[in-house]
């Protein structure tokens, strides 16, 4: 029994010697001092030492318990107070890339959320539709005739067959069906009627097949003006586009309206700005969107009363606006995600 504890303080202590961190040191007590640790075995097996040999094996294994416990007490608090081990770094690795610069919005979401800003110190709410619609909100309600050319398949994004689907679902391709969708909202909350004035705007994204070139994508974003009140006339539909462009882009912004024609706005408008796009480049007009008085046959498919409300309407495409602000010559440059162009912005 003494060589047996002889040689097992022997081992404890060699294997303290040996832990070279907490982790080994924690795993070291639990092997020798712990419950079913060695020294309880041992403390067991002096059941089986002759009645004679027992107060000299106990006296022994007391003596070998308290000295592996001082010396577990001693390397435990020298690990504690050691320097911890610093990281080896090799100078001569070659350097990770990483980007030191503040991330920040697309050009295209910051100039969306000052557009929105701009018309809320108007007034204008914010409103929202899907993008996922049905030909009746895109076209019928818009006063769109069937013959119309803007409903040609090849001009729109169809999910379902217009030729044999009553109410074939569609990408929108314009942010006037949020128009119609808030309209017929109203109505429904006024039972049947339209008891209050509507003031909002909708931004979002629109799609259309054109060919990709400098000013045109088949996926772009546009903003939505709609104004229902009574007595509402050209005038403040003027007045409000005037001061949008004013406030937005300046107070020498040069803005005109132009006559034109669209099926939802009687009488119609064409809004422009003057814009110079390159620096080399004199300034030139610049379509950035249509406007006019809501068509009273869009009041009544909405179920609004023409002869008691009156309306303006405008739509305006959101990259046109970035361009004019910040002078980009090509659409194609606010989706192609050059780093080095969207840093400049």
């Amino acid at each position: 029994m003494l060589e047996t504890l002889d040689q097992l303080e022997h081992e404890a202590l060699a294997s303290l010697a040996a832990a070279a961190d907490s982790q080994a040191l924690e795993a070291w007590r639990i092997m020798f001092l712990g419950t079913s640790g060695k020294l309880k075995a041992a403390l067991a097996g002096l059941k089986d030492v002759p009645k004679e040999q027992k107060p000299a094996a106990g006296a022994r294994l007391n003596a070998m318990k308290g000295k592996v416990e001082e010396a577990f007490a001693a390397r435990k608090a020298a690990l504690a107070s050691a320097p911890a081990a610093m990281e080896m770094i090799d100078v001569t690795e070659p350097g990770l890339l990483s980007s030191s610069g503040i991330g920040r919005r697309h050009v295209i979401t910051r100039v969306r959320d000052e557009l929105v800003d701009v018309f809320a110190r108007m007034g204008f709410a914010v409103a929202e539709g899907p993008e996922l619609e049905d030909d009746e909100h895109n076209f019928i309600k818009l006063n769109i005739p069937q013959e119309h050319p803007a409903r040609d398949p090849i001009d729109n994004f169809y999910v379902d067959d217009p030729a044999t689907c009553s109410k074939p679902r569609m990408m929108r391709s314009q942010t006037s069906t949020v128009q119609v969708r808030v309209m017929e909202e109203a109505v429904r909350r006024g039972g049947g009627t339209l008891r209050e004035s509507i003031k909002v705007v909708a931004p979002g994204r629109v799609y259309r097949p054109d060919t990709v070139d400098a000013t045109h994508s088949f996926m772009f974003h546009q903003i939505e003006g709609l104004c229902v009140g009574r007595g509402v006339t050209m005038v403040d539909l003027k007045t409000t586009l005037f001061q949008f462009a004013r406030a937005y882009f300046g107070p020498n912004a040069e803005v005109r309206l132009r006559p034109s024609f669209f099926p939802f706005t009687e009488p119609s408008a064409e809004f422009d700005m003057k814009i110079r796009l390159r620096p080399d480049q004199p300034e030139r007009w610049m379509e950035l969107g249509g406007c006019g008085m809501v068509d009273p046959a869009v009041f009544t498919a909405c179920g609004v009363d023409p002869e008691v409300w009156t309306g303006f309407a405008f739509g305006f495409g959101i990259e046109r606006l970035a361009m004019g602000k910040y002078g980009i010559p090509d659409i194609r440059l606010l989706f192609e995600n050059d780093i080095r162009f969207l840093r400049q912005l």
